[in-house]
Protein backbone atom coordinates (compact mmCIF):
# COMPACT_ATOMS: atom_id res chain seq x y z
CA UNK A 1 0.00 0.00 0.00
CA UNK A 2 1.43 3.68 -0.63
CA UNK A 3 1.64 6.17 1.64
CA UNK A 4 -0.76 8.56 2.30
CA UNK A 5 1.61 11.15 2.74
CA UNK A 6 6.10 12.08 2.81
CA UNK A 7 7.76 13.45 5.90
CA UNK A 8 8.24 16.72 5.37
CA UNK A 9 9.95 18.31 8.78
CA UNK A 10 10.09 17.59 12.35
CA UNK A 11 10.02 20.43 14.07
CA UNK A 12 11.31 21.33 17.13
CA UNK A 13 10.51 24.46 20.10
CA UNK A 14 12.76 26.40 21.54
CA UNK A 15 13.27 29.50 22.46
CA UNK A 16 15.98 30.37 20.42
CA UNK A 17 15.54 29.08 17.19
CA UNK A 18 18.93 29.88 15.47
CA UNK A 19 21.25 28.69 18.62
CA UNK A 20 18.96 25.22 18.32
CA UNK A 21 19.61 25.16 14.45
CA UNK A 22 22.98 25.87 15.01
CA UNK A 23 23.75 22.95 17.40
CA UNK A 24 22.03 20.47 15.40
CA UNK A 25 24.06 21.41 12.38
CA UNK A 26 27.06 21.16 13.92
CA UNK A 27 26.33 17.42 15.41
CA UNK A 28 24.32 16.29 11.98
CA UNK A 29 25.40 18.73 9.13
CA UNK A 30 23.52 21.01 7.02
CA UNK A 31 23.56 24.76 7.16
CA UNK A 32 20.41 26.59 9.35
CA UNK A 33 18.63 29.03 7.22
CA UNK A 34 15.90 31.25 8.48
CA UNK A 35 12.91 30.49 6.54
CA UNK A 36 11.82 33.79 4.37
CA UNK A 37 13.82 36.02 6.71
CA UNK A 38 12.02 34.62 9.76
CA UNK A 39 14.15 34.29 12.91
CA UNK A 40 11.38 32.93 14.51
CA UNK A 41 11.56 29.54 12.52
CA UNK A 42 14.94 28.22 11.22
CA UNK A 43 15.07 24.50 8.98
CA UNK A 44 18.27 22.67 8.58
CA UNK A 45 18.36 20.12 5.88
CA UNK A 46 20.01 17.51 7.17
CA UNK A 47 22.71 15.80 4.46
CA UNK A 48 20.75 12.48 3.76
CA UNK A 49 18.36 12.65 5.49
CA UNK A 50 14.95 14.83 6.72
CA UNK A 51 14.48 18.09 7.57
CA UNK A 52 14.70 19.59 10.76
CA UNK A 53 13.05 23.38 11.82
CA UNK A 54 12.93 24.81 14.64
CA UNK A 55 10.04 27.68 15.71
CA UNK A 56 10.12 29.73 18.81
CA UNK A 57 8.43 29.07 21.67
CA UNK A 58 9.27 31.91 24.39
CA UNK A 59 8.57 30.01 27.96
CA UNK A 60 9.33 26.72 26.65
CA UNK A 61 9.62 24.22 29.79
CA UNK A 62 12.15 21.58 28.59
CA UNK A 63 11.27 18.06 29.46
CA UNK A 64 11.48 16.02 32.60
CA UNK A 65 13.20 13.21 31.27
CA UNK A 66 12.91 9.90 32.16
CA UNK A 67 9.35 11.50 33.66
CA UNK A 68 5.85 10.37 31.90
CA UNK A 69 4.00 11.33 34.71
CA UNK A 70 4.44 15.12 33.61
CA UNK A 71 6.12 17.72 31.08
CA UNK A 72 7.24 14.06 29.18
CA UNK A 73 9.63 13.95 26.44
CA UNK A 74 6.61 13.35 23.89
CA UNK A 75 9.10 12.53 21.24
CA UNK A 76 13.42 12.20 20.89
CA UNK A 77 15.60 11.92 18.07
CA UNK A 78 17.80 8.78 17.43
CA UNK A 79 21.32 9.94 16.06
CA UNK A 80 23.84 7.16 14.30
CA UNK A 81 27.05 7.49 16.60
CA UNK A 82 28.71 5.01 14.29
CA UNK A 83 29.35 1.11 14.79
CA UNK A 84 32.07 1.05 17.24
CA UNK A 85 32.93 2.38 20.56
CA UNK A 86 35.83 4.54 19.22
CA UNK A 87 33.49 6.68 17.08
CA UNK A 88 30.48 7.25 19.62
CA UNK A 89 33.15 8.01 22.33
CA UNK A 90 34.06 10.56 19.60
CA UNK A 91 30.39 11.74 18.77
CA UNK A 92 30.09 11.68 22.68
CA UNK A 93 32.65 13.98 23.02
CA UNK A 94 31.44 16.31 20.70
CA UNK A 95 27.66 16.75 21.57
CA UNK A 96 28.78 17.55 25.12
CA UNK A 97 31.49 20.15 23.29
CA UNK A 98 28.84 21.72 21.64
CA UNK A 99 26.38 22.15 25.13
CA UNK A 100 24.46 18.82 25.03
CA UNK A 101 23.97 17.92 28.83
CA UNK A 102 23.96 13.95 29.69
CA UNK A 103 20.51 12.55 30.88
CA UNK A 104 21.65 8.82 30.96
CA UNK A 105 24.93 7.33 30.68
CA UNK A 106 24.31 4.15 32.48
CA UNK A 107 24.43 0.87 31.08
CA UNK A 108 25.75 1.69 27.53
CA UNK A 109 27.15 -1.77 26.91
CA UNK A 110 23.51 -3.01 27.70
CA UNK A 111 21.35 -0.72 25.59
CA UNK A 112 24.02 0.43 22.95
CA UNK A 113 22.34 4.13 23.10
CA UNK A 114 22.94 7.00 26.08
CA UNK A 115 20.62 9.88 26.76
CA UNK A 116 21.42 13.40 26.41
CA UNK A 117 19.49 17.20 26.19
CA UNK A 118 19.92 19.55 23.35
CA UNK A 119 20.58 22.78 24.61
CA UNK A 120 16.43 23.76 24.55
CA UNK A 121 16.30 20.82 26.70
CA UNK A 122 14.89 18.48 24.53
CA UNK A 123 16.03 14.60 24.91
CA UNK A 124 18.34 13.08 22.18
CA UNK A 125 20.04 9.62 21.82
CA UNK A 126 23.21 8.62 20.41
CA UNK A 127 23.21 4.75 19.20
CA UNK A 128 25.71 2.80 18.27
CA UNK A 129 24.13 1.29 15.50
CA UNK A 130 26.16 -1.75 14.10
CA UNK A 131 23.97 -2.15 10.84
CA UNK A 132 23.25 0.58 8.97
CA UNK A 133 20.17 -1.30 7.75
CA UNK A 134 18.38 -1.33 10.80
Amino acid sequence: MAPAVRLHSVVLDCPDPRTLAEFYAAVVGGTPEAWEGDEGWYVLQVPGGPRLAFQRAEGLTPSEWPRADRNSQQFHLDLDAGATWEEFDAAHARVLELGARPLDLEDREKKDFQVYADPAGHPFCLCRVENASS
